[in-house]
């Protein structure tokens, strides 16, 4: 009988050593080096037997011609819950293999308890971290009456499989593929084998059968997915759930999805029962004030296909601590440094000797260059001490020259502020082509560069 082999693979970057060591000496982690073991090696002759003989299997799938594919045919599964739904690209794909991941206490395992609470079919849920009354008492709060929930509390994966196929679910839900473990791998449940194997054992039962799975895992301390980068190629769909702990907001961003586009987003709010749906992200992310101040401006920003309104909160005081201070919560920092940059050097705002604080209201995270001009605004505005009136939005991106440029989908930042009662919008004039003002109430104010700006809102 062969002996049992054995390597030592980093779980953070996947490097492999013959022996266990306290450091990986290829990226400098600590405390990530785990035992992996070797399957035995497969002769050439036998290598050779499979693929000369996997012809002959009349249960294998055949090649096909591209034209003879019918299209089309696929049903999706809706959920109750609408944002789950837009996130997935309109609702879960039978036979899809779904990974959802985010911090510990998010909301993770609460958001897939209430889909199964609430979908209208046969749901299998299976939990290898809680106990039945711990789910029990999880499913009292949320308060929704279940059609056919069944719990499961188990972590070998040939037995979680026997009990699905017994009872034919229409969804999988496993919490957390950290937890599973394969009697055909001989390590510890969470380590790189075991995740692989486990994910591989889902997926396959998943394209078999047509039962969407939907899996729980963990993050690491950088917010990456924990396990082998090749988990995230295993599914069909890679979601993560963000949110502060300060905040009762949660956002759930698409990361990766074979049956719909990537930038879907979904808002909820955490409260005492459970996840609250956010159909209008725009009204919450208004801060609700008596009275106009300066520093502070609204912004037409994109999440995916999603319009919002959001309010940027600039403060620019004198330092008085020698080296002026740079913060920004919820914007990238390099990129106000840039901001400031364009303008004490085009439009001879002396931003050097002033500390300036910026501050995304709503505890969301904005990459949307359409942001930029209400950034601007709210530097001005804190820096001149003059207020921008609440009717006003912006969308537009500032370029190194000065320049407003222009952005995409402009006509839904439009709308989305012309719903909400803004009576002007400021844009980039090169986004006025093919574009027909007079069908909105809003005013649709253009400009080309931030002279332009500072003229209309300041002087």
């Amino acid at each position: 009988m062969s002996k049992v082999k054995s390597i030592f693979v980093c779980a953070n970057c996947g490097a492999t050593s013959p022996k266990w060591d306290g450091k990986c000496s290829a990226c400098g982690e600590w405390n990530t080096i785990q035992e992996e073991v070797l399957a035995p090696a497969t002769s050439d002759d036998r290598k050779r037997q499979l693929w000369q003989s996997g012809g002959s299997d009349r249960s294998s799938p055949k090649p096909v011609l591209l034209p003879d594919i019918q299209s089309g045919l696929t049903q999706r599964l809706l959920t109750p819950d609408a944002e789950l739904n837009r996130v997935l690209g309109g609702g879960i794909v039978g036979g899809s293999l779904v990974l959802i991941g985010g911090q510990p206490g998010i909301g993770k395992s609460t958001l897939l308890l209430q889909v199964a609470l609430g979908i209208q079919t046969k749901v299998l849920y299976v939990s290898g971290e809680e106990s039945e009354e711990q789910i029990k008492m999880r499913a009292d709060r949320i308060g929704l009456q279940p059609a056919e929930c069944f719990i499961l509390t188990e972590t070998n994966t040939s037995k979680i499989l026997t009990h699905a196929l017994a009872l034919q679910p229409g969804l999988l839900i496993v919490d957390s593929i950290q937890t599973l473990s394969s009697p055909l791998i001989e390590s510890t449940p969470g380590s790189i084998s075991q995740v692989r194997e486990c994910a591989g054992e889902l997926q396959r039962f998943a394209k078999e059968t047509g039962i969407p799975v939907f899996i729980i895992g963990h993050i690491t301390k950088e917010g990456t997915l924990a396990g082998p980068k090749l988990l995230e190629h295993i599914v069909d769909a890679v979601l993560q759930f963000e949110g502060d702990q300060h905040y009762t907001y949660r956002i759930l961003r698409t990361l990766k999805n074979r049956f719909g586009s990537t930038d879907e987003l979904g808002i909820y709010e955490m409260q005492s029962n459970g996840l609250r749906e956010v159909s209008n992200p725009s009204e919450l992310l208004l801060s609700q004030k008596d009275e106009d101040l300066s520093g502070c401006a609204i912004g037409a920003t994109m999440e995916g296909l999603r319009p919002m309104l959001i309010e940027t909160q600039a403060l620019v005081s004198r330092a008085v601590y020698g080296t002026p201070q740079r913060s920004a919560t919820g914007f990238d920092l390099r990129r106000l440094s840039m901001l400031l940059a364009v303008l004490e050097k085009r439009c001879g705002f002396l931003f050097g000797q002033n500390d300036v604080f910026l501050n995304i209201a709503g505890g969301i995270r904005v990459d949307d260059p359409a942001i930029d001009l209400a950034i601007v605004s709210a530097l001005i505005s804190s820096l001149e001490d003059v207020i921008v009136p609440g009717h006003i939005c912006f969308a537009g991106e500032v370029g190194l020259s000065g320049e407003i440029r222009a952005v995409n989908r402009i006509e839904q930042r439009i709308q989305e502020a012309d719903r909400l009662g803004f009576r002007r919008i400021f844009v980039s004039k090169y986004n006025l082509k093919g574009l027909n003002p007079e069908r909105y109430h809003i005013r649709v104010q253009s400009i080309g560069r931030i002279e332009e700006l500072y003229q209309a809102l300041f002087e």
